[in-house]
């Protein structure tokens, strides 16, 4: 059986005071499922990025309660937040957010070598960087840098980058924007397979082809969740 890996109730964040208060986020609900995978969308200025950033433990919300894995992580301060990103969530960026100049292989290692518990040695993690590599296509590519390789490749070590560690939640904000439909459409393919594979991912995008291809959709507008249906 499923177990719930995000469970948020009632999540608010505003941003100033008074009369200039604005509500990013506006009482949100959401449960996500360990192997899900889930689209979230909106137009621009819905709440989208907030709810990505919270949900990725780049900031807190001004009130309500955010469980990762079974923690409430939504009163942890930044140092607690810092830990939970490194060891249990993947990040993959629209703008790819590479060393442009390190190799494949090195922008893949990283997360190991940010890891103050990670006791492997140097060749462990380069197999484990490989492999990574190697489950999103680039096994031949691990000595090529970011200006070597094309856009749809840089997202793909982008992605490698992101399972390395073996996150509990890969995080995936607009992973398609720099990307022509072709290289879009194989990103959002490595994602399924991944996916099909166990893998728990939040895709944030402003494509409906793209979210449709999603196993739910999660809509928000003006700070709340409006749809919650299937893809």
């Amino acid at each position: 059986m499923n177990e719930h890996l995000i469970e948020v109730q009632d999540l608010t964040k505003v941003y100033g005071t008074g009369a200039a208060a604005v509500h990013a986020l506006d009482g949100v609900d959401m449960i996500v499922d360990e192997g899900e995978f889930v689209a979230i969308m909106g137009a621009s200025g819905s709440g989208k990025s907030t709810l990505m950033n919270i949900l990725g433990c780049l900031d807190r919300p001004t009130e309500g309660q955010y469980w990762l894995g079974g923690e409430d992580v939504s009163k942890l301060n930044k140092a607690q937040l810092a830990g939970i990103r490194n060891r249990q969530i993947g990040f993959v960026f629209q703008s790819y957010n590479l060393l442009p100049r390190s190799t494949a292989m090195k922008n893949v290692m990283l997360p190991l070598l940010y890891s103050r518990h990670d006791r492997r040695s140097g060749s462990e993690r380069e197999k484990l960087a490989r492999e990574a590599l190697d489950a999103v296509g680039l096994a031949g590519r691990t000595d090529h840098r970011p200006n070597e390789m094309s856009g749809g490749e840089q997202q793909r070590v982008a992605i490698a980058r992101a399972l390395v560690n073996e996150p509990l939640l890969i995080l995936a904000d607009e992973p398609t924007g720099n990307l022509d439909t072709s290289a879009s459409q194989e990103i959002v393919d490595i994602l399924r397979g991944l996916h099909e594979r166990g893998r728990t991912i939040l895709m944030i995008t402003h494509e409906p082809e793209l979210g449709a291809q999603a196993e739910r959709i999660v809509t928000l507008r003006d700070g709340r969740v409006v749809d919650g249906e299937e893809g």
